[in-house]
């Protein structure tokens, strides 16, 4: 297991390598440079103005030369004033020195955000919590329910309870989060005025039950329905088994043949489902939270999209790619330890 776990590990590690340096392109291809440095200057600035901020802040260095520099495996030359010839900061708002340094991803160094005129990872960091939190209470809530529904639909395949707990749940992994979103919207705040807090000011005032119900119930709804089919598949394929048969002829009650029997075996693939619900909460995320201003990750990741902003679309591709390829470790591993059948090497 040791082993399998190791190479996964490098396997991930080139991965990360080979999807970070196809994001690094591109965001550097030349119309997005050209913006950047628009959004720096004014619209009104000349090619010539546009081109010498480009080569003053080293957009015009060799490619592989500049993913060095933000891996942090070369170092960083510092940029010189056109006019006076001195070693300037790239971006004033950043505290940057104008010293030569190894400063890049592994030394811990994401860049400065040009939209939001901070270092990176400050940005980044509250981003994440408040993501982090949203994404917690939306496993609470999904994980229980769905498994719940999952179980009780597949303890009776084909019964009333099943027919219409497997309606529910098609119907609700069949709504996106954009249309439930605007549904939840319009009842709950609009209609009843029931949620009188405002999502926006999540990362400001802190995350209240109010600012971020509504987000959790959007995201929660798709991937219960999507779980609890799942896991009614699962627990029907189980309950037609072999030994759960010879524990009914011997007399044990229904419930002790699920509980003890069943449901240990029905929730090996929900496992595996469970998990990998983390790289979808990335996309969901990102629709969900710039739908009700939540100022998360994904919020994060879509504005620095439109604003064309490097170093912070860099580092949150940079989280994605991690979450994803973690999760899927986890899940493995995980599937291998309550399968005994399974085995890595």
């Amino acid at each position: 297991m040791l082993s399998y776990i190791i190479r996964r590990l490098g396997i991930m590690a080139l991965a990360m390598l080979c999807l970070s340096l196809a994001v690094f392109y591109l965001v550097n291809l030349e119309p997005n440079l050209k913006r950047l440095a628009i959004s720096q200057l004014n619209m009104r600035s000349s090619a010539q103005e546009l081109e010498t901020w480009l080569e003053k802040n080293g957009y015009r260095q060799n490619f592989f030369v500049r993913y060095g520099q933000w891996l942090g495996v070369m170092p960083k030359e510092p940029t010189l004033d056109p006019v006076t010839g001195e070693a300037v900061p790239r971006f004033s708002y950043c505290n940057e020195t104008t010293a030569a340094r190894y400063s890049g991803i592994l030394q811990g160094d994401f860049g400065c955000s040009t939209k939001f005129r901070v270092p990176v990872w400050q940005r980044l960091a509250p981003a994440l919590k408040a993501t982090a939190i949203l994404m917690f209470w939306v496993m609470a809530v999904m994980v229980p329910v769905s498994l719940l529904l999952g179980v009780l639909a597949g303890m009776r395949e084909g019964s009333r309870t099943d027919r219409a707990l497997s309606a529910a749940s098609i119907t609700t992994a069949a709504t996106p989060e954009y249309v439930s979103g605007v549904l939840f919207t319009v009842v709950f705040a609009s209609w009843l005025g029931w949620l009188n807090g405002s999502a926006a000011s999540a990362t400001n005032q802190g995350v209240s039950f109010y600012n971020f119900t509504l987000p959790v119930i959007t995201m929660a709804l798709y991937g219960t329905g999507y779980i609890a089919r799942m896991t009614r598949a699962s627990m029907a394929e189980v309950m037609t088994q072999q030994y759960i048969r010879t524990a009914r002829l011997k007399g044990l009650d229904f419930g002790a043949v699920v509980l003890r029997h069943a449901l240990r075996n029905a929730l090996i693939t929900p496992f595996t489902v469970i998990m990998l619900q983390f790289p979808w909460l990335l996309t969901g995320v990102a629709v969900v939270e710039v739908m009700f201003r939540y100022q998360g990750f994904g919020f994060t990741l879509v504005e620095a999209a439109a604003n064309n902003d490097i170093d912070l679309l860099l580092a949150c591709s940079l989280i994605s790619v991690f979450v994803v390829l973690t999760t899927q470790l986890v899940s493995d591993v995980g599937y291998a330890l309550l399968n005994p059948r399974i085995r890595v090497r």
